[in-house]
């Protein structure tokens, strides 16, 4: 099963209101993507491409430097979130019995005025362009619970309630810009990806992304490529929403996978990877006790530990 498309436009961020009609055929539709999948693609969301292309264009010329004019913004170089700032290249394991991943990131976890963010002439304008996209997907993200927690017959509050800190350093959202270079793959270590399987940590994630190469995992165990659609956002099922709906909604394993043989093109994507703020506790919102409680900001630090190594 391919993963559905589905037209966001009646809860667009350029709409202000939805008719109860149009938010119960779109919640129908979302359930059945998320608990089937895992995965929707969302059209008509009122992020634009050209939005998309400007965060990706800034993103590119700061990879583009050298290595020691990205160093200062290091992650972990920021005492009030450790989390915000450069990652470079195969530092990640997204899944640790593989070599590093071969891609570069820029994590926007932060907006605290006191952060320091790259302003070379070769990147004016980047914290601008970088907050302004968190804070439009922000906006988005909330759309997409309010719609979620409708599917599933509750109060929106039970989902919005637990992101009402998004953008401070009390909640763990952060936007990642990604690169992926160019990899020559005879070269690459035995089993190195761009991107190892793993599952997203949080609430949900929206991706925007340039090129081919993603794939998400069926049920099945196989895995199918996620195409890339212009003006589209990829939106998925994160651990703790798994946890959160007692698996109603399905958290799948995903990969990017190396270029083919002699394709020397680069990648970049966007993701916007949703948490619940530090202190919500997450419990089965169907009052059963299938998981036990956890607070989102202790899991997070579990998951980085797991995927960073282990200090």
């Amino acid at each position: 099963m391919s993963i559905p498309v589905l037209d966001f436009g009646a809860c667009s961020l350029s709409e202000k209101d939805v008719s109860d009609e149009q938010l119960h055929n779109l919640s129908k539709e979302i359930k059945t993507a998320f608990t089937e999948i895992g995965f929707v693609f969302l059209t008509n969301t009122g992020i634009t491409q050209e939005e998309v292309d400007r965060v990706m264009h800034i993103s590119k010329k700061f990879f583009l430097q050298p290595d020691e004019q990205k160093q200062p913004f290091s992650r972990k170089s920021f005492a009030n979130n450790p989390n915000h700032g450069w990652v470079s290249l195969e530092t990640e394991r997204l899944n640790p019995r593989r070599p590093g991943d071969l891609k570069e990131a820029f994590n926007s976890s932060s907006l605290h005025p006191d952060i320091k963010w790259p302003s070379a002439d070769t990147v004016t304008g980047f914290q601008e362009i970088q907050t302004s996209f968190f804070q439009r997907c922000k906006e988005l993200s909330l759309r997409v619970l309010r719609v979620m927690a409708h599917s599933l017959g509750l109060d929106p509050q039970v989902f919005l309630g637990a992101h009402r800190l998004i953008g401070t350093d009390e909640n763990g959202t952060t936007l990642r810009s990604l690169y992926y270079p160019a990899v020559d793959s005879e070269q690459a270590k035995e089993g190195q990806l761009r991107c190892g399987e793993h599952s997203d940590y949080g609430s949900i994630t929206l991706l925007f992304q340039s090129s081919e190469g993603l794939q998400v995992r069926r049920r099945s165990g196989e895995f199918i490529c996620a195409p890339s659609i212009p003006g589209a956002v990829l939106i998925n099922i994160a651990d703790l929403m798994q946890r959160w709906t007692s698996d109603h909604f399905v958290s799948v394993r995903h990969k990017v996978l190396l270029p083919p043989a002699g394709d020397s093109s680069t990648r970049q994507s966007l993701a916007f990877f949703v948490q619940p703020d530090d202190e919500a506790l997450i419990t089965c919102c169907d009052g059963s006790n299938k998981y036990p409680a956890v607070t989102a900001g202790a899991y997070l630090i579990e998951r980085f530990n797991d995927s960073y190594g282990r200090s």
